[in-house]
């Protein structure tokens, strides 16, 4: 086993911890998911493990894809096992559902890598925007334990990126921003620069 995929491991079990955290806050009803950014956040990678399982890829990297898939849907799931863990969908919200849905039929057919990646991007940043306003407006309906090791998580698979290029990186490098701004926005009135004065 080499240095990279200890780091890919590391990387997924505190990914997996700060889930977990998720998981148990949206069933004991203190998180209230966005129903559509979960769901397009499990859609994406379990469609790619199963495109990739087809296509007879990589394993080690295939069961990154679709752990990136199954924690949201676990997510998804505890949604529905509290009432009290709802979060009323608005139809911004499925507007952006159906931008990302519609980037992922994209994805599916892009011939280019380079293209598949940034639509991938693309698809997942529009599932993200629900959640990242919902964060900004009611931070205490998330949990930023989640977010923080998601960060830390894609800190270090960095060092794992084989070589530096669109195809290998940009996808690394929108995970860091948008857990940077998920986590900026839970903890904004926390933070200096966002205080009244």
């Amino acid at each position: 086993m080499t240095f990279q995929h200890i780091l890919v491991i590391f990387s997924a079990v505190i990914a997996l911890l700060g889930s977990s955290a998720y998981i148990k806050d949206t069933i004991s009803g203190k998180s209230k998911p966005n129903r559509i950014s979960w769901l397009m956040w499990a859609l994406a990678p379990m469609v790619a493990t199963v495109a990739a399982l087809a296509a007879h890829a990589d394993l080690w990297t295939t069961s990154r894809t679709f752990l990136a898939g199954f924690v949201p849907l676990l997510i998804l799931i505890a949604s529905f096992l509290n009432k009290k863990s709802y979060w009323k969908i608005t139809l911004f919200d499925s507007l952006c559902g159906a931008l990302s849905l519609v980037a992922v039929i994209i994805w599916l057919f892009a011939n280019s890598p380079v293209i598949a990646v940034l639509i991938a991007a693309v698809g997942d940043c529009f599932a993200a925007i629900p959640t990242i306003i919902k964060s900004w407006k009611y931070p205490e309906t998330e949990t930023g334990l989640t977010y923080f090791t998601g960060l830390v998580s894609v800190i270090l698979v960095l060092p794992s990126v084989p070589k530096w290029n669109i195809q290998n990186s940009a996808f690394q490098i929108y995970l860091l921003l948008v857990n940077t701004i998920l986590l900026l926005s839970i903890y904004r009135k926390g933070l200096p620069f966002f205080k009244k004065s």
